[in-house]
């Protein structure tokens, strides 16, 4: 109940660190969960199926997929802040407004970018230099993936509900479920089926929409503060308008890193297909790095939003510092595993002498500077849930991808490693610009915010 939640709810109560890692286990073990799709994916055509397969799998459609489902997931940034606040200052009405206006949000968004998705698919592929040999396979994986992005997007808005009302285990049991389901698809439809590429993406497709379906389900019978109801499921106007505020600049910051990436891997395909491969795998094990950095700071959204809308600002600035903290060490941590174990961790993705050297280039390149990308995401976080998000949006979308792309178009074509090492640099630089200039905005920000807020005496929900 709402009137006793308080009293339950330790992200208002507890020990600061202990309730960010209460939250950010859960958080972080389903984001593996749901990275798990896509890598289990990569691993099993790239050793059964082929270099061409894994590189179709993994090469331009992941960065065209990341690229529309990370401009989704900002836009729900909107909604969660919105939920977190009214469910820290116990705003009932506005809890079950926001629950419906997210859900039809992302129903209507999925069906439409889905279709999108499968009639643009060998239009992207081409402008992104894709080899001749991968078109096939790559807009076949594609279109069966936005075929079914409706769930995708059902999945990612209602699990991040249930986060922002303190609830995480349930979503990470629900993509346990369905990452079973997805490996047992992907050895029966390609090791037994010899289907590939085609295989894989049916297997992704299926275990989404599954995921989909339970996370839907919990969230009409097992909240108790709010219940779905398929009949009130509608845009409330004013409702959306605020999502917005907060959700688009956050979107647009997703989307803008993903078209960056894009223009990076446009300029590697033009590398060969080795280079692609070994992007490919580099990026499934760089993605341990951006999954424990995204769940640090998504448990950092939900603290400081409730701790925001409860009107304890104290904790707003402990719980930032804290989980700065928590994640400056776990980065650095990281990245002494990687750099001490990277050929290993490459040579499970494929055999190949040539690409796991490739690879290798890479992460000496990369790695290093992953500490640098926490101070971006713990005060954007902060900032997030409290309702700002332009500046450093701005800070972001000029900092990290207009830089990038201008780094990539001067650089000639040529092939061999260090044309290779100078595309790459671009993403370390990129980080250390915007860390310090997004962190110097926090510092300035955020005394006139909890100023303002003690000023009135009561939380400001957006």
């Amino acid at each position: 109940m709402m009137e006793t939640k308080e009293k339950q709810n330790g992200i208002l109560e507890g020990v600061i660190w202990k309730q960010l890692l209460i939250f950010f286990f859960p958080i972080l073990i389903g984001t593996f969960f749901q990275q798990l799709y896509n890598t289990v994916d990569t691993v099993i055509v790239g050793q059964f199926a082929g270099k061409e397969a894994l590189s179709s799998v993994g090469g331009s459609s992941a960065q065209i997929i990341n690229m529309v489902v990370g401009f989704f997931t900002g836009l729900t940034a909107g909604g969660t802040v919105l939920i977190s606040q009214a469910y820290g200052a116990s705003h009932k009405q506005r809890l079950e407004d926001a629950l419906h206006t997210s859900y039809a949000f992302g129903i209507l968004g999925g069906v439409g970018l889905g279709v999108l998705g499968v009639v643009l698919a060998p239009l992207i592929l081409a402008w992104m230099n894709t080899p001749v040999e991968l078109m096939e396979m790559s807009t076949l994986y594609i279109r069966i993936y936005f075929s079914g992005l409706v769930f995708v997007f059902i999945y990612n808005m209602g699990a991040a509900i249930l986060r922002a009302i303190g609830d995480s285990k349930r979503p990470l049991y629900y993509l346990v479920v369905c990452c079973i389901v997805n490996i047992v698809l992907d050895l029966v439809l390609v090791l037994y089926c010899s289907l590939g590429v085609l295989g894989v993406a049916v297997a992704t497709l299926v275990s989404q929409a599954i995921s989909a379906l339970m996370v839907t389900w919990a969230l009409m019978h097992k909240v108790d503060c709010m219940e779905l109801s398929v009949r009130k499921i509608r845009i409330h106007g004013e409702v959306l308008k605020n999502m917005l505020q907060i959700g688009f600049p956050s979107g647009l910051q997703a989307s803008m890193y993903s078209i960056s990436n894009m223009i990076v891997q446009a300029a590697l395909n033009l590398l060969g297909v080795n280079t692609m491969a070994a992007w490919t795998a580099y990026g499934k094990i760089d993605s341990v790095f951006w999954m424990i950095n995204s769940s640090f700071g998504i448990a950092l959204t939900t603290f400081v939003g409730q701790n925001f809308g409860a009107g304890k600002w104290d904790r707003v600035k402990k719980g930032t510092r804290v989980c700065l903290g928590m994640a400056v060490g776990t980065a650095i941590c990281l990245t002494a595993m990687l750099m001490t174990a990277g050929r290993f961790l490459l040579g499970i993705f494929t055999g190949d002498a040539e690409v796991v050297e490739i690879g290798m280039t890479m992460m000496r390149s990369i790695a290093p500077a992953f500490v640098m990308f926490v101070f971006i995401e713990i005060f954007s976080g902060s900032l997030r849930a409290q309702g700002y998000t332009f500046v450093t949006t701005i800070i972001s979308v000029l900092g990290v991808c207009v830089f990038r792309i201008i780094w990539v178009s001067l650089i000639p074509a040529s092939e061999g490693l260090s044309t290779l090492r100078r595309i790459v640099a671009c993403y370390p630089i990129s980080w250390v610009m915007c860390a310090a200039l997004v962190s110097g905005y926090y510092f300035y920000k955020q005394k006139r915010i909890i100023g303002r807020m003690e000023q009135r005496g009561a939380a400001r929900i957006p």
